[in-house]
């Protein structure tokens, strides 16, 4: 004889709709999360540039890899663009927070900058007068960034970095280096902030180097010890192909395990457009 379901109780038949509720919450809270997600990348992919600007002599590369839990996304960035006097710009940086807050405000800051060198050609000056701008607009995130400026009639440049980890340099007669140029705080962050410049002359052929902190620290790797390692890498290649240099030094965000996203940008040049009266560096 088969013994008959006895039907759910009141109180079984509440668990079970309690289940489903939650389901299909969960399944929402899914798809949403995957939706924002989505679009922090989207964001990121058209704000990051299709191209950077190359000159006779001069050439770049750049190269990004997302967090790799792959849900931080959208805090780092690099940019390359052409000033009205003829001069280029570089700016590399990292935004606070990975999420879709964080996508947008990197844009703003990387708009930010653009707009301010199209007037201004002293990076210090950038940086005050962009930091001025974000801290106008009321936003709880801040950045950090490094911003180099190329006079290609000269062979002169102009640094400054905003809290952000330092660029590496070598030229192809065996001069290398960490440019611990003066800065000041992340942008976002102190009203009237002022930024140090760094000002070098291009004297021999070679690499420079900029990064986020991605790529040199991870969660048991220091920052000193990546630094160290991207110098030793950045000394073997400087001056060859700046993609190829780009490409190896990322390979050093692959070791520190690390949880952050990451960027690097390399900017290969020949020599010295004039006669090399000035501060000689390898960038």
């Amino acid at each position: 004889m088969t013994p008959r379901r006895r039907p759910p109780r009141p109180a079984s038949a509440d668990l079970l709709t309690m289940l489903g509720r939650l389901t299909a919450q969960a399944r929402e809270g899914a798809q949403l999360h995957h939706a924002r997600v989505e679009l922090a990348e989207a964001l990121q992919r058209e704000m990051l540039p299709a191209s950077l600007p190359v000159l006779p002599g001069l050439r770049t590369a750049a190269r990004y890899a997302p967090a790799q839990h792959g849900l931080d996304i959208g805090g780092d960035w690099y940019d390359g663009f052409r000033l009205p006097e003829g001069a280029l710009a570089f700016s590399i940086g990292d935004v606070q927070g990975h999420d879709v807050a964080a996508a947008a405000f990197m844009g703003q800051v990387r708009v930010c900058l653009r707009a301010v060198s199209a007037v201004v050609a002293d990076p210090g000056e950038v940086l005050g007068r962009a930091n001025d701008v974000l801290l106008s607009m009321d936003c709880e995130l801040f950045a950090t960034c490094s911003l180099l400026r190329f006079d290609p009639h000269t062979g002169a440049i102009q640094g400054a970095r905003a809290g952000h980890v330092p660029a590496v340099w070598a030229t192809v007669d065996g001069r290398h280096g960490i440019a611990e140029d003066a800065g000041g705080p992340p942008l976002g962050l102190v009203p009237g902030a002022g930024y140090g410049v760094t000002r070098r002359r291009l004297t021999a052929a070679g690499s420079i180097v900029l990064l986020t902190d991605g790529v040199v620290e991870g969660p048991s790797f220091p920052i000193e010890a990546g630094l160290e390692r991207v110098s030793r890498i950045v000394r073997e290649g400087a001056g060859g192909d700046p993609g190829e240099l780009a490409a190896e030094v990322m390979k050093v965000a692959d070791s520190t395990g690390h949880a952050d996203d990451a960027a690097v940008l390399v900017i290969s040049h020949d020599g010295p457009a004039t006669a090399p009266d000035g501060r000689a560096a390898g960038g």
